[in-house]
């Protein structure tokens, strides 16, 4: 009976296993793994202690999440595709309130565009 077991969720990216296909793939799944932690994120966004008990489950789910779109996010060689996929990143980093990180990868963000984009939509990122 599987209904009862205590068996951890699986995630789109603790099931994503190898490397995407292509660069078309791999924004995709970035993609998919930014829409499916948006609800961890948003959690640990409007949480007062990251440390609290309650909620160090979904800071290690949107921390799993981020951590493995940015690795498949290094691996993309078109560097426009590349750069969609790293403001997906940054949306879900500033969901969850980690300006740090969304600093660092807004600067990684090639394309003049998508940087503007990104600007006109979050100004906290204003250098």
């Amino acid at each position: 009976m599987g209904w009862f077991s205590k068996d951890k969720r699986k995630d789109v990216w603790d099931e994503a296993n190898g490397e995407p296909a292509g660069d078309i793939e791999a924004a995709k799944l970035i993609r998919e793994i930014c829409r499916s932690a948006a609800d961890s994120a948003e959690k640990v966004g409007s949480a007062a202690d990251r440390t609290a008990r309650k909620i160090k489950g979904e800071v290690e789910r949107y921390e799993r999440a981020a951590r493995a779109a940015m690795e498949i996010a290094m691996k993309i060689s078109d560097g426009l595709l590349r750069d969609a996929a790293v403001r997906q990143i940054v949306e879900l980093c500033l969901k969850a309130d980690n300006l740090t990180t969304a600093q660092t990868l807004y600067r990684a963000i090639q394309a003049k565009s998508i940087r503007d984009e990104v600007l006109r939509d979050f100004p906290q990122l204003q250098p």
